[in-house]
């Protein structure tokens, strides 16, 4: 078996690094600080339905097929560590006027058509679900084989079975893909992979998130992922074991600092949904670099005969983790993945072999 350079030690890297091992490879993963960049700072949302929209096919295609292996890669990972990532079973996004009421009947009737189970709900129904949202809420879109991990949890079992399976650790920064000396290179750097990929269309879009814990007395938080559009801004609560994870503002920025606004506008778009928020203990505010590309679908499979890529999922990293494994095993093995067909990087990039 090759020897394999996993550069990049978030979720993406980390799984790649696991899986790999475990198929018979010689895995380093090289990060001064594995788990430590936007995979630290993420919701965990497992919702490519719920965020579908009309033309954005090749985006729920992917989306989907990796939700559909969510399933057996954390049950992989669960007989390897003992350890269940799952927050909740269940997705809601919830409209508050109407307009937004009239998108959740589009993104239903799309998706729907495209054979996913979703589920309009009205108000009454809603009530019986999430008792404790807002009165503004008016209308709800379940999706029920959506579902949330807890993302830094996630990190931590896969960092467990990475060192279980034989993975070495490197903390030297990599600053040229060409010093390597692997017979395989897998680029999932992140926000920073195309400093290591001239040319590669990856930039760092900087997002904010709030972690909440429940205080003595409180109301309990939502059971589901709750989403809704506030004053055309996209809000998110998705449970956590002692509270919730509140997100998520989204800036073209490429520092990590937390803003007063962002904090402002994620707590009074959050207290809209959840009234209750306010009764919760503001124990963090932290920010992330998303690696965005032009068209918003990742960059996963061959930039050489030596360098696979599997960077550039946005805020879908933790979605598209088993997708993008499967997709790096399968050109480590010299096939390509149909189901990741849509994450070529030859669609938008010409790199040039370095």
């Amino acid at each position: 078996m090759a020897t394999v350079a996993v550069v990049g030690g978030g979720v993406i890297g980390l799984s790649i690094a696991w899986r790999a091992a475990r198929s018979g490879h010689i895995v380093t993963v090289h990060d001064p600080n594995p788990g430590s960049g936007a995979s630290w700072v993420a919701g965990g949302m497992l919702a490519p339905l719920s965020e579908g929209w009309p033309g954005e096919d090749h985006v729920l295609s992917l989306g989907a097929a990796s939700l559909d292996r969510w399933p057996g890669f954390a049950d992989a990972l669960r007989a390897e560590t003992g350890v269940d990532v799952f927050t909740a079973e269940e997705s809601l996004t919830v409209a508050l006027d109407a307009a937004d009421a009239a998108d959740l009947r589009t993104v239903a009737e799309w998706v729907g058509e495209r054979g996913h189970e979703m589920r309009l709900l009205s108000r009454a129904e809603i009530r019986e679900f999430e008792p404790s949202l807002g009165p503004k809420v008016r209308l709800g879109l379940l999706a029920p084989t959506e579902s949330s991990v807890d993302n830094r949890t996630l990190v931590d079992a896969l960092r467990v079975a990475a060192t279980a399976a034989g993975v070495r650790f490197s903390d030297a920064a990599v600053h040229d893909l060409a010093d390597l000396p692997d017979d395989q290179v897998v680029l999932a750097a992140g926000s920073a992979s195309a400093r290591l990929w001239p040319g590669l269309p990856v930039r760092p879009v900087k997002g904010e998130i709030l972690r909440l814990r429940v205080r003595p007395g409180a109301t309990p938080p939502p059971q589901r992922t709750v989403r809704a559009s506030v004053h055309g801004r996209p809000a998110y609560l998705v449970p956590r074991h002692d509270g919730l994870v509140v997100g998520a503002t989204q800036y073209e920025a490429s520092d990590t600092q937390v803003t007063v606004a962002g904090v402002r506008d994620l707590i009074a778009d959050a207290e809209k949904i959840f009234p209750a928020l306010g009764e919760y203990e503001l124990f963090e505010a932290s920010a992330g670099l998303r690696p965005m590309t032009p068209d918003n679908l990742p960059l996963i499979g061959r930039l050489s005969d030596r360098v696979v890529a599997a960077t550039g999922h946005g805020r879908n990293g933790v979605l598209l983790t088993p997708l993008t494994v499967d997709a790096v095993l399968a050109e480590l093995g010299g096939r390509s993945l149909a189901d990741a067909q849509y994450a070529c990087p030859g669609r938008i990039t010409e790199a040039s072999v370095g």
